[in-house]
């Protein structure tokens, strides 16, 4: 969800040559599955089309990207475990804690977490607006 809202965002802000958005898990456990129906569904509902594939986070992505983000503090061990270095967590900038995990819940839940990413992924793009 935060990948589809992150390339939405950027292409309204006028960005999208500037910013390459990717999404991967710590773990392989969906390596090509398409997101979640509920995820699409939501985002559809905010105007947002996403189409991706899951992938594996990879220790050369430490390389490609300028900003790793991670939804809570076990992926951030994980993942600094993975790429050597530190991510940052998704609602820093909105206060901090963990993105909730909506997949046992209802669509109910994952309107939440887009309200919560939508918030988050705003401040970083502020924080980030080329120029400051």
């Amino acid at each position: 969800m935060a990948h589809g809202l992150f390339e939405h965002r950027v292409a309204e802000r006028g960005w999208g040559d500037r910013y390459a958005v990717d999404s991967c898990g710590t773990a392989a456990y969906h390596a090509g599955e398409s997101p979640d129906p509920r995820t699409t569904h939501v985002l559809a509902v905010h105007g947002v089309s996403f189409t991706h594939r899951a992938r594996a986070l990879r220790r050369e992505d430490a390389d490609r990207f300028d900003h790793i983000l991670v939804a809570d503090r076990q992926n951030l061990r994980d993942a600094t475990r993975i790429l050597g270095v530190a991510p940052e967590l998704m609602l820093e900038p909105v206060g901090g804690g963990d993105v909730p995990d909506p997949y046992y819940g209802g669509t109910g839940g994952f309107e939440t977490v887009f309200q919560l990413l939508d918030g988050a992924v705003n401040a970083w793009l502020d924080r980030w607006e080329p120029g400051r």
